[in-house]
């Protein structure tokens, strides 16, 4: 459930198909994500979750979706 509305809003926050994110997916390799890229998901991330902002910590911990989807599932249980 996680995995797939993050899918979609990776999709619309990076301009690409859905279909080709996967859990492996890398933020900066493959989607060529900056540090306002990153921004940018993590305030669509707070609407979509709930969640309360990202860290720095947080964020440099996180680089691949996988990451992300474990990450939220820890915050949200």
């Amino acid at each position: 459930m996680i995995f797939e509305k993050l899918r979609a809003l990776i999709a619309e926050q990076f301009n690409v198909d859905e279909d080709t994110i996967t859990l492996d997916t890398s933020f900066s390799d493959d989607l060529n994500a900056d540090s306002v890229d990153i921004v940018d998901l993590s305030m669509a991330l707070e609407e979509e979750f709930g969640i309360d902002e990202l860290g720095e910590d947080e964020a440099a911990s996180i680089s691949t979706v996988g990451d992300l989807v474990r990450f939220l599932q820890n915050k949200i249980d």
